[in-house]
């Protein structure tokens, strides 16, 4: 895997980014990959891009391989807590079962204690069964129930 990047994302990642999050069925409700994107991809880049406690990460292997989205987030909680919060993430179909994965959240496990985050915690959908065997090979535990509401039409 030496061939393997773990990088922050560039604008020029981005279609390769938004066609790994559209590439399976939760993601092909809710994405569009077509070119050229829509501007909210670019919003939505350039507000992640210029917050020092966000984080869209890029596996690079001559090609966009992977990517995750991840967040810093300062709380009162738990004597002031740093969390990492890791979300979207996504290995293109051909790179999978190679260990890219696991090789991508130990990355931003390692950039949650390089920021000092008392504990790093993910989301994933229910209907993933595979991805919460996954995470549970790497240490993490479903200690929480999560609730979300729909504000737009649009959001998954």
């Amino acid at each position: 895997m030496s061939e393997l990047e773990f990088r922050r994302a560039q604008a020029p990642d981005l279609p390769a980014i938004v066609a790994l999050l559209a590439d399976d069925a939760l993601g092909a409700s809710r994405e569009d990959p077509s070119t050229p994107l829509a501007p909210s991809y670019f919003d939505a880049f350039r507000a992640i891009d210029a917050d020092p406690n966000q984080l869209l990460a890029a596996v690079e292997a001559g090609q966009v391989v992977g990517t995750l989205q991840l967040s810093f987030i300062p709380g009162i909680s738990r004597k002031g807590a740093w969390r990492g919060q890791i979300e979207s993430v996504r290995i293109a179909r051909q790179w999978r079962s190679r260990g890219i994965g696991k090789l991508m959240i130990e990355w931003a496990v390692e950039e949650c204690r390089s920021r000092n985050c008392s504990f790093v915690q993910l989301t994933t959908d229910k209907s993933r069964r595979k991805a919460h065997a996954f995470y549970e090979r790497l240490g993490f535990t479903a200690s929480h129930l999560g609730y979300k509401m729909a504000l737009w039409r649009s959001i998954g």
